[in-house]
């Protein structure tokens, strides 16, 4: 269906750019808060994605879903965004690796608003990298070389990062709800 309005918007309706907008707005608002961690500069992030997807629609070779190609230039604009306003992005990452017990042993006894809550905060704190391939694997649901696509970075780096997210993901999450580690591995 895309296919539809992108051929409309190159043939001169540039209104029929509001439905692919529409479409895809709230998903690329969601990876641009992953890697910038501000909700204005977020939106900023997106005018600038979406402007430039407009102009270089006409670039745009099908090879790949739309949506890969947008949310690539979505991730780019927001990297830029953060390289720009030179933020420091704290990370939490110790080079210990020991098997953490799963989240949902944390979150069973949640309601979906807490889940949510205590999920997005901890995304909040996890770096660029690691929030956005949490949320490219888990939330948006694409495989690993659905990803590599997106974001331009090697299917082994990308395993590394969503395994490092993973484990720093529970580790806030076990900050969050006061569980001790040491209790856990004893």
């Amino acid at each position: 269906m895309d296919e539809k309005y992108i051929r409309d918007v190159l043939n001169g309706e540039t209104n029929a750019f509001r439905f692919l907008i529409k479409s895809y707005k709230d998903n690329a608002f969601t990876l641009a808060m992953s890697v910038v961690k501000d909700e204005f500069v977020a939106q900023e992030v997106l005018q600038n994605a979406f402007v430039n997807a407009f102009t270089k629609l006409s670039t745009f070779k099908g090879n790949s879903k739309f949506s890969t190609w947008l949310y690539r230039i979505v991730i780019n604009e927001a990297f830029k965004s953060v390289k720009k306003l030179k933020a420091e992005i704290i990370t939490y990452g110790g080079s210990t690796v020991f098997s953490t017990p799963d989240i949902d042993c944390f979150t069973f006894k949640m309601n979906a608003d807490d889940q949510r809550f205590y999920i997005n905060e901890a995304l909040l704190k996890l770096s660029s990298k690691e929030s956005l391939v949490l949320r490219l694997f888990y939330l948006e649901e694409n495989n690993i070389d659905e990803i590599a696509e997106i974001t331009g970075w090697s299917v082994s780096n990308i395993k590394v990062l969503l395994h490092r997210a993973r484990i720093n993901m529970k580790e806030l999450l076990m900050k969050y709800f006061n569980i001790d580690q040491q209790i856990l591995y004893a």
